[in-house]
């Protein structure tokens, strides 16, 4: 059942900046006020810290790379994982392939999350742990005693 007390994040002060149906962004974005993505962004989105930001991703915009904004709302696709520090709202239709990591969640019927739910507060800051392979020089023996 929809939480009548929980409200779509409106639209912030600033400017609003549209990625258009047919474009493709390559390259991370740091933005402040709105983002609307109707079309593609292959790198990570984030908002300017310390500013409202929204992040909007449309039915058929999509998003390959990591997003950190305080709100947003998707209703497209995203192949990453998702930080939201205060709302997030999957619409009908989203598509995240990636862990999700938000403060406050509301999913509609027909969203899909292929990947973690991770509950913070605001005030958290979510580490993101970069694995390095581990690699080894020819002739490195390995200790099985340790």
């Amino acid at each position: 059942m929809r939480n009548k007390n929980m409200q779509t994040p409106a639209a912030t002060k600033g400017g609003t900046t549209l990625i258009s149906a047919g474009t493709k962004v390559t390259g991370d974005i740091v933005f402040a006020g709105n983002l609307d993505v109707e079309g593609q962004v292959h790198g990570s989105i984030s908002a300017e810290p310390g500013a409202t930001a929204l992040l909007r991703v449309v039915s058929g915009g999509h998003v390959e790379g990591e997003i950190r904004v305080p709100a947003a709302a998707i209703s497209g696709s995203v192949k990453g994982n998702i930080y939201s520090s205060e709302q997030l709202e999957l619409a009908k239709g989203a598509k995240v392939t990636g862990d999700v990591f938000y403060n406050l969640i509301e999913m509609a019927m027909g969203s899909s999350i292929d990947g973690g739910l991770k509950h913070t507060t605001a005030s958290d800051t979510p580490e993101v742990t970069k694995l390095v392979p581990k690699t080894s020089a020819p002739g490195d023996v390995k200790d099985s005693t340790a």
